[in-house]
């Protein structure tokens, strides 16, 4: 068992060498490896995803290159069982094949360096629509780009001016708890709304800190879902989770034509909101 395991999986480099190479219109860097199936199982299918990625956020994606994987595991989940002496925890294997036995240790994607390039591996196989998977790949993207560029003035200036009013909700957890770490607010029971106005300790920011780790959540968050709105057609309810209330829907659309402005779409893609008619 551990010795075919071990001849079924790759290192990150030998997975990176064995894939294809392309780039999409807007330079992104990306490329496959096996046999995919699935929503995105074709080269023009996965240029289409990739070529979302505005030109403005690529120029701030020139160390990363995308790898679309059967799937991507990490040494922790192969621990434990039979195999303790094929790994370590730090380790990332791509598996070139799919099988359900991976499939039940492998995760969403895993990061390596693989020379001076950070590649990212993505677990195609895990993902059986097209929804979960360009979700998958905007969400990386979009934490890709925000950790080598801090948010926008405007785009600050916006998200805080929101904080401070009391805006329900947000856009992910983390955006949740760090929100409300930025205002020096305990989360007690995940209230429904945060305090119109902050209290003294906060009024200027509270931790410097904390208000720009907010400030980079959530662009991070809005910048996924603005490409994934690009990408595929899909309810914003669809992104609700039981942790924390959904950012509301206005704020939620002046977060994302803030981002258009600033990172226009490019040719043959489309942004638009589109609200529910009330019946």
């Amino acid at each position: 068992m551990a010795e075919a395991l071990q001849t079924s999986l790759l290192s990150p480099t030998d997975a990176a060498e064995q894939s294809s190479r392309a780039a999409a219109p807007n330079g992104l860097r990306f490329g496959t490896l096996g046999r995919l199936d699935g929503p995105y199982a074709s080269l023009g299918d996965l240029q289409r995803l990739v070529g979302v990625v505005p030109a403005g956020v690529v120029q701030g994606l020139q160390r990363y290159r995308y790898l679309f994987v059967p799937l991507a595991l990490s040494g922790a989940r192969l621990l434990g069982d039979d195999t303790p002496s094929l790994t370590s925890p730090d380790d990332t294997l791509i598996a070139p094949q799919y099988s359900p036995a991976l499939a039940e240790k492998a995760i969403c994607h895993r990061n390596a360096q693989v020379g001076d390039t950070e590649t990212v591996f993505l677990s195609s196989r895990l993902h059986n629509d097209r929804f979960a998977l360009a979700f998958e790949f905007c969400i990386n993207v979009a934490h890709n780009f925000v950790d080598g560029n801090p948010p926008p003035a405007e785009f600050g200036d916006l998200l805080w001016r929101q904080a401070t009013s009391g805006v329900r909700g947000e856009t992910s957890i983390d955006a949740w708890e760090d929100r409300a770490a930025a205002l020096g607010q305990p989360l007690q029971g995940a209230p429904a709304t945060f305090a119109a106005t902050p209290p003294p300790q906060a009024s200027h920011g509270s931790d410097d800190r904390a208000r720009a780790d907010y400030q980079a959540t959530a662009f991070a968050d809005s910048m996924a879902i603005y490409l994934l709105s690009m990408a595929v057609d899909f309810d914003y309810a669809d992104l609700r989770e039981r942790e924390y209330p959904l950012l509301a829907a206005p704020a939620l659309a002046e977060r994302l034509r803030a981002i258009n402005r600033l990172y226009p779409a490019n040719d043959g893609y489309h942004f638009q909101i589109l609200y529910r008619r009330r019946s």
